[in-house]
């Protein structure tokens, strides 16, 4: 489909997926979730794209959250089936995405755009970018997964002050807090991204699926079950063709030739 809130590009096994509303600072919209939802579809079928990176165009934002006055005409019912359930929907895509998702968080990344950088595995942030969960100041609270999933990856305390004050943060607060791998500077981030991305994109497609399910799965069972269910994950492996390659090519010393079987 013709997108025209974003922009798809695939290149060198890594899909590149752009907000492009620059004008609004990239700022959500159900146009742009259901233009999200279908460029996903299209990378999870294609079996040459092996890494999927997102990040914002121009140079001020990556997602500066949502249009404040749409949310304003929003009654409870409407939202809740009318964007929430959507902007859920394709969040959570992106999180249980089987193939590795990176972002690069380019520049303002509140609201709408923290809780986007909550779902991808990766994220490199652009040392004058601004991140932070301001809702509260506008009488909500952040409401596209971003309140449950920030509690499951920093300090109960320090994801309850940020929600509680809506202060936005620094790049290097965000890394230090473990929101974010690392800051580069601005004109630096998409390609250290794709070039992040480029190296994940040359392993095993299918070792990296199944890595990923070992630990999307197992941070939501006990450690029993967990241990359980990467035993299982692990002999899948070792029956593919790409375990028996990497190790061949490791005692012959030569580069593997992964082919996702």
């Amino acid at each position: 489909m013709p997108y025209t809130e974003i922009l798809l590009e695939v290149q060198d096994g890594v899909a590149l997926v752009t907000l492009n509303r620059p004008e609004r600072l990239n700022a959500y919209t159900p146009t742009m979730g259901d233009e999200l939802a279908e460029a996903f579809a299209a990378c999870e079928a294609d079996d040459a794209v092996r890494a999927i990176v997102v990040t914002g165009a121009g140079d001020r934002a990556f997602l500066a959250g949502g249009d404040i006055s749409d949310l304003d005409s929003r009654k409870g019912l409407q939202h809740y089936e009318e964007f929430a359930e959507v902007i859920h929907r394709v969040f959570r895509r992106f999180e249980v995405c089987d193939k590795p998702t990176l972002g690069a968080i380019n520049g303002w990344a509140l609201g709408g755009g923290t809780e986007l950088l909550l779902a991808l595995d990766i994220r490199l942030v652009a040392q004058e970018a601004k991140l932070g969960l301001p809702e509260i100041t506008l009488g909500l609270f952040p409401g596209a997964g971003g309140s449950q999933r920030i509690i499951r990856q920093i300090p109960l305390c320090m994801a309850k002050e940020l929600m509680f004050t809506g202060d936005q943060i620094s790049a290097a607060e965000a890394v230090r807090l473990g929101l974010c791998n690392r800051a580069v500077p601005r004109d630096q981030v998409l390609a250290e991204t794709m070039k992040l991305a480029q190296r994940i994109a040359e392993k095993s497609p299918l070792v990296l699926k199944l890595l990923k399910r070992a630990l999307r799965d197992g941070a939501d069972m006990p450690l029993a079950g967990a241990l359980a269910h990467e035993q299982a994950m692990i002999g899948l492996v070792l029956d593919s063709a790409d375990a028996h390659e990497g190790c061949k090519a490791f005692l012959e010393k030569r580069t593997p030739k992964f082919s996702g079987r």
